[in-house]
Parts: structure tokens; sequence; C-alpha cells
């Protein structure tokens, strides 16, 4: 691997502040203490900043040159509100609160990248440090551009990365087009007529409805759909009734939508709305359909897939950056992808064999009680955004 030797000199400092961001993890909108770490480090270096976008978000201002031209590179910085079960030395002292998918380490990356650019600036334009908040659930990315991040802050494009476990460090992965999946909630509440289970026939029944409902919603997925389109619906909790001997007088059905583009996510919440309502009423009863769409897809440009590619090709040879498979996760990266072209890119986390004495059984997979970011990235994270940026800024464009 073709490291920059100053970043690889400073590991071990990032690496104690990647722990102490991942003993102090703070929820979506709540990462005021990360936001002042972070702000802190950048103005220790000389790099300019501004704060408070999107509410705790901040965004770093690296310039060298006359070029006006500019490129983003973006971190999230919030955690998860899950239990830890590590016990070593960096685990997490808020109880609830964990960095279960590695924004911790993907902060600390960036900062790594803006303590080498704070020293040595290869490029002429500008680069954009973008610290975002909230990405788990919140959509920090959405309330920074609602805040003008791209009219303060105009770039050509914006990059993003997160950490992937399962592959061998010194991977990368990245591919065009989505990558990851739409993020969508439903709630269904169906209304029928209580009774006694004993005698059914006084009442309109919504628990059979409801099963009818879980199964017809496969046939979308199986006969409405193109076969070659992606589209996951999973029913994942249905609420009805209080006793063994009475039937209830209604049945709640909650679940998610997964898909990789809005036309499919249309028909699906089309056809979902259409099959609750017309069985319904077939029984003889009444319902409220609600869709909630949160993440839309996160889907790369092929210009910028490409540069990124090479890039990473640069550092750590082709043969280490294969194809990312798309995932039916979802990233809130995508509403940046939606406004600027752009890549969201994959670093390999390892198997788990990292991890300290202490941690807890089970795989380090994301979001799992267990898991904790590889600090080996660091120095190839924050390379990784250096070379980038420096190539994409080149004195000869």
């Amino acid at each position: 691997m073709k490291l920059i030797d100053s970043i690889v000199t400073q590991t071990a400092g990032m690496a104690a502040i990647r722990r102490d961001i991942h003993a102090h993890p703070e929820l979506c909108f709540e990462e005021n203490r990360t936001a002042d770490l972070v702000a802190n480090k950048l103005t220790e270096w000389g790099i300019a900043i501004h704060r408070g976008m999107g509410t705790c978000g901040v965004v770093g201002i690296v310039k060298n040159g006359t070029s006006t031209r500019a490129i983003g590179l973006r971190a999230d910085m919030d955690a998860l509100p899950m239990q830890e079960f590590n016990t070593f030395g960096h685990t997490s002292e808020y109880a609830g609160k964990m960095h279960a998918c590695g924004h911790d380490g993907h902060t600390t990356m960036l900062l790594a990248a803006a303590q080498h650019f704070a020293k040595q600036r290869n490029f002429d334009g500008t680069v954009y440090l973008i610290f975002q908040p909230a990405e788990e659930g919140g959509g920090g990315a959405r309330e920074m551009i609602k805040d003008g991040l791209f009219e303060k802050f105009p770039m050509e494009a914006v990059f993003g990365m997160h950490n992937w476990p399962g592959s061998e460090v010194g991977k990368f992965l990245v591919s065009a087009g989505p990558v990851m999946a739409s993020s969508n909630e439903f709630k269904i509440t169906i209304h029928g007529r209580g009774a006694h289970a004993a005698a059914p026939h006084n009442g309109l029944d919504p628990v059979p409805v409801a099963c009818q409902l879980v199964q017809a919603f496969q046939t979308i997925i199986s006969r409405n759909k193109k076969p070659i389109d992606a589209g996951v619906i999973s029913v994942t909790m249905i609420h009805a009734g209080e006793a063994t001997n009475v039937i209830p007088d209604h049945c709640e059905l909650r679940g998610t939508v997964r898909t990789f583009t809005l036309e499919v996510l249309d028909l699906i919440e089309q056809r979902m709305k259409q099959i609750t309502e017309h069985t319904c009423a077939a029984f003889d009863m009444t319902c409220e359909f609600e869709f909630v769409r949160n993440y839309p897809p996160t889907t790369n440009s092929a210009k910028e897939s490409e540069f990124a590619r090479q890039v990473m090709a640069s550092i750590v040879g082709a043969d280490n950056v294969a194809e990312q498979e798309p995932t039916m996760g979802a990233e809130d990266f995508s509403y940046m992808l939606q406004r600027k072209p752009g890549c969201y890119g994959f670093i390999a986390n390892g198997d788990g064999t990292h991890r300290d004495s202490g941690h807890g059984e089970g795989p380090c997979m994301l979001h799992n009680p267990s898991y904790d970011f590889n600090d080996d990235l660091i120095p190839l994270g924050a390379t990784y955004w250096v070379r980038l940026a420096e190539a994409w800024l080149k004195t000869s464009d």
C-alpha cells in the first residue's frame, strides 16, 4: 500500500481520538461534544470552520491557490441507540448509546486527512470537509442541504465512504449506480368490530385480513414489478388484541420497503395501498394506510465512481479494488448525491480480529453490540481522502 508517511506517523494519536469518540457516543442531532472536538482540532490546525449547519454539523474549509474548483468530502458523526457488549478500555460510557456503525472511525479518518491538508496543500482549489450529524435515521445530510450546504460551499462533486466488515483490510469496494437502497416505512390499521372469540359471527375480525395482506404484498414483488428490478417488502410488526377470548376491533401492521429506484418504489406504494383498501373492503372493513419515505436510494454517478476507483487503485493496487454489491441498507448521503455528482465508496474493516480483549461475543458486523472500528483503517482512509482531493484539484485542470 502506498500510504502517506506523515499520516502514518500520526496514527496512534488519531486512534486515541477515535477511541475517545467511541467512548462518548452521541445520537442524531445531539453530537455537540463530537462537533466541539472536530471544530477544536480543525481550528488548532489552522483550518477555517463553519458550525451549526444541520443543527451541529461542522464544515472545514481548506483553500490553496487561485482556482475556483472545489470538492466535498463527507463523514458522519452520530452513534446508535443500542447497548454496547464490549468491555475494553474505550467502550461506551453512556448506557444505551454506542458507535456500532463506525462513524467514530469515519470522523477520525477525515480528521486525519484534515491534519495533513493543514500542513501540505498539494492542490489548487478548495476542499470542503463535511462532518455531518444524524445519519442514523435523522436525515442530517438533508438538514445540512436545507441550511444551504451547497450554496454556501459550492462544490463540483461530493464523496463519502463507509467501513465494510467482512472484507480484508487493505481493500476498497466501489460501484457506479445504486449501491444502497431507499428506506421507507408503512403503518396499516385495519378497523373491524370486536366480539367474543366464541361468537366470531357477531364481529368483524381484522386478524385474518392482516394475514391475507402479508401474503398479498409478496405478489407485488413476484408479479407486479419486473423480475430484474430489486425490491423488498417486509412486514415486521403485527399488533392486535389484548385477550385470548376476545376478537379485537383493530389490527396494526408495520414494516419496511426497500428499492433501488424511485420508479419501483412508486409502484410498490401504489399497489400496497390498492391491495390494502380493496382487501379490507372485501371483508366489510375500513383501513388507514400510511407510507413514509425516509432515505432515497444512494446512487453513484459513473464518472465520479470511476475516478474514485482509480484513486483507490493507485493506493492499494487494482486487484484490491472490488465491485461493491448493492445492499438493501440505506444511507442519507443519498440526499447529497441527488444534488451533486459523487461517489459513496467502502473501505474494508476486516473480520473482527483487530478487536481488543474484552470485546463482546458475536461478529464485528455493523449495528452489532460487539462491533468496533478497525484503527488500522485510519491511515488508509485518510490517504484516500487526500489523494482523491489532490487528484480532483490537480493544477492541470
